[in-house]
């Protein structure tokens, strides 16, 4: 595409060298310039961009758009932005014709239940007939395509790539996890969303955001000033949790046509009755004067939560009843997401992606009512992360469980027993010296601290029976583990159902 075209609509201060050239590819990583490459030059949170131009150079780039003082040598132009990332995202959007313009594009914001609310809006949708594609947490993927995804939210070059490809390939309706740095980071900036739909909004990503409102004003900006922008105009165009005080925040601060979905409070879309079981989920929602039946095999109050936002959103984009109702019977897992992974005559053992103490609280308070005996909680906290979340996390924990086991999650470049012992400030039971004092007292409260996490696993499957439930949270659908610089292969679903072959083989030979 020639340079002229491309940089429509992006604000620059100043051009040196030939504005009329060909741009064979755009790219912000030197190391994938080749000849006639544009390369973006984007001050990172690690490293700086402006100091690969020499690289990019060297590769073939021969156009450079950059922040601070460049002289182009000769045969190269310079084009010289306020805000380079800001402008990666337009040069996407110009590049690849704007493709968010031809889908119905769906955003779902908010710190837990994302993931669960665009699986089910991609089984409603796939239902009703149409060809669907999801960005999220555990991949990006349309038909049977499937890509690792390497942030919750892609960067806004790769976001609009995506796009393209999901167009080409006959995709209408796309449902995208955004998460609160790609907001900050204005990676959305320049999609054309149909409908926005906020979740909750708990403690999470302090280490980047630093304070809740700092947190709040990037999810929010979503709805105030993304969402507005792109020019779309759908009668509802906003989906809001209106028992969730952030979310009402929302309300008051938005004008326009939404759907508030809740159970406590008035809303559009709400349940009653409903019922909750160890099978799943069953009740009436009330939507805009109608009574829908339906039947969930998910689990929890806070998956019901999930529903009624997939409900809601999917009447504001025309999806049919009797597809809604489909879709939702239809979706029997979400990975990594209170995922089961024990079978009957077996420990009820779940795998759970709480990573923060809110998340982790809800999960054991959706559990609490189906024991009959136990809960056996396994759980760490990540290293080079939000510190002031780990006691919470610990007290979290302890006040649902009968035993917990603190393990290591990923540590990163953080010393797996600085964070644990940052987890056990929060914890006010006792502590155990290991699994056979705790079996000595069993009517007694307390945890345990196993830093190896398959041993942390072993340990909780190995003193279970079958009236226990346990969960092993943090890591979800995570099929590695991060210890310094190496990312090894460690799935906690992989080792639970190995432990529970090794308990059921142990069981049968007794």
């Amino acid at each position: 595409m020639r340079l002229a075209p491309l940089m429509k609509e992006i604000e620059t201060l100043a051009i040196t060298g030939d504005q009329n050239g060909e741009v064979r590819s755009i790219c912000y990583n030197s190391g994938q310039c080749e000849k006639g490459s544009l390369f973006v030059a984007i001050p990172g949170l690690r490293t700086d961009g402006h100091e690969f131009i020499g690289d990019a150079l060297a590769r073939g780039a021969r156009f450079i758009i950059h922040e601070r003082d460049f002289s182009p040598p000769v045969g190269v132009t310079a084009i010289r932005v306020r805000d380079s990332r800001r402008a990666l995202g337009r040069l996407g959007a110009n590049f690849f014709r704007h493709p968010s313009a031809s889908l119905c594009l769906i955003a779902v914001v908010g710190t837990n239940g994302k993931t669960t609310v665009t699986y089910l809006l991609e089984s409603i949708i796939r239902a009703a007939g149409h060809s669907v594609g999801v960005l999220g947490t555990v991949n990006y993927r349309y038909g049977e395509e499937r890509f690792p995804a390497a942030n919750t939210t892609p960067e806004s070059f790769e976001m609009q790539r995506i796009l393209r490809e999901m167009v080409d390939c006959g995709v209408t309706h796309v449902v995208a996890e955004v998460s609160s740095h790609a907001i900050a980071l204005r990676r959305v900036d320049d999609c054309a969303f149909d409908l926005g739909i906020f979740t909750n909004l708990t403690r999470d990503h302090l280490d980047y955001h630093q304070t809740m409102e700092n947190y709040f004003r990037a999810k929010s900006r979503f709805f105030t000033e993304v969402l507005p922008g792109g020019g779309k105009d759908l009668p509802r165009r906003m989906i809001i949790n209106g028992d969730d005080p952030w979310g009402r925040r929302i309300i008051r601060q938005t004008a326009g046509g939404r759907l508030t979905y809740g159970l406590d409070n008035p809303c559009d879309v709400t349940a009653e009755p409903f019922s909750l079981s160890l099978g799943g989920i069953r009740a009436k929602v009330h939507l805009e004067g109608e009574e829908l039946d339906i039947a969930s095999p998910l689990m929890g109050r806070f998956n019901l939560y999930n529903i009624l936002a997939a409900v809601a959103a999917a009447r504001a984009v025309a999806i049919p009843n009797e597809a809604i109702r489909s879709g939702i019977v239809g979706l029997s897992r979400v990975p990594g997401r209170l995922e089961k992974v024990s079978a009957a005559g077996q420990p009820a053992v779940f795998v759970d992606y709480a990573h923060t103490d809110d998340a982790l609280r809800r999960v054991l308070q959706n559990l609490s009512p189906f024991r009959t005996k136990r809960i056996i909680t396994v759980f760490g906290c990540g290293g080079d992360r939000d510190h002031g979340k780990r006691p919470l996390m610990g007290e979290a924990a302890t006040a649902y469980s009968d035993l917990v086991i603190v393990t290591s999650d990923n540590p990163r470049t953080e010393d797996p027993m600085e964070i644990i012992r940052e987890i056990e400030t929060g914890i006010r039971t006792p502590k155990f010296s290991d699994i056979s004092e705790f079996e000595q007292q069993p009517h007694t409260k307390g945890y345990l601290v196993l830093p190896d996490r398959g041993e942390a696993i072993a340990a909780a499957i190995g003193i279970a029976d079958t009236a226990d439930i346990v969960l092993i949270a943090g890591k979800g659908h995570e099929d590695y583990q991060i210890i310094g610089s190496r990312k090894l292969s460690f799935d906690d679903r992989k080792i639970a159902r190995e432990r529970l072959a090794l308990w059921q083989t142990a069981r049968a030979g007794s």
